[in-house]
């Protein structure tokens, strides 16, 4: 804004004894001029890197408490009856009960370069006895030349062990379990993971300049809570 003014106070001076009709013609590039410095200095302030960007928080439910701005994997309306957002204490979070589906959004500004770590967290509420997968994240960091999302698979496993990691195919994703066991429940738990690097190891190439999306799953029988998402430079 500084700038733009000093630009407009020189200007001023350059019209002196100028004709009307050049006058009036300055003045509206003068006006034109000033509008774009506004939304330069808009779009340069928002592109700025913080340390950290909330990515979702999940307190913007529709009319159903499905959260705005994601779909769902097969049936959206499985999808509406199986994840819904809840809130406590001032604290937004999306429920999956007995899902049978990832949900996912695609309504992100993220650059997993410049904010490699991906922060969330989780919190189990029951979970039937022998279940094997309690819950899953799906960071999508590209496409591939189908256009199809390649993501990595983030697991909480009630059996396996964490760091276990099952290679995927052409049509499934690698896991990675990061968390272990049917406990705690009913507490939040914090993960952190570099899914930049992850993304290197297992893809052997560059993500794309932008993510695509995330996707979320809970376990068939299990209730889940998914709290804020958010990703952090390191």
């Amino acid at each position: 804004m500084t700038v733009v003014f000093k630009a407009q106070r020189k200007s001023n001076n350059g019209v002196k004894g100028c004709p009307m009709y050049f006058f009036l013609g300055w003045l509206l590039l003068a006006m034109g001029a000033y509008d774009l410095g506004v939304v330069c200095a808009e779009e340069s302030g928002s592109q700025q890197s913080s340390a950290s960007v909330v990515i979702e928080d999940f307190r913007h439910p529709d009319e159903r408490g499905f959260p705005q701005g994601w779909g769902a994997q097969r049936s959206v309306v499985t999808a509406h009856e199986t994840y819904m957002i809840h809130e406590e204490e001032g604290v937004a979070f999306l429920r999956a009960k007995n899902a049978s589906q990832r949900v996912y959004t695609k309504q992100m500004t993220w650059d997993p370069r410049k904010h490699p770590v991906l922060v969330w967290r989780w919190r189990l509420q029951s979970v039937p006895e022998g279940e094997e997968f309690l819950a899953a994240i799906y960071p999508s960091l590209d496409t591939d030349m189908m256009f199809i999302p390649v993501n990595t698979k983030y697991v909480w496993s009630a059996k396996l062990p964490v760091g276990t990691i099952k290679e995927g195919g052409m049509f499934s994703s690698t896991e990675i379990v990061v968390r272990s066991g049917a406990a705690p429940l009913g507490e939040w738990v914090e993960e952190r993971v570099n899914v930049y690097e992850d993304f290197l190891k297992i893809h052997n190439h560059e993500p794309a300049a932008q993510a695509w999306g995330i996707s979320l799953l809970g376990g068939s029988g299990v209730e889940v809570d998914f709290g804020s998402l958010r990703v952090e430079a390191e």
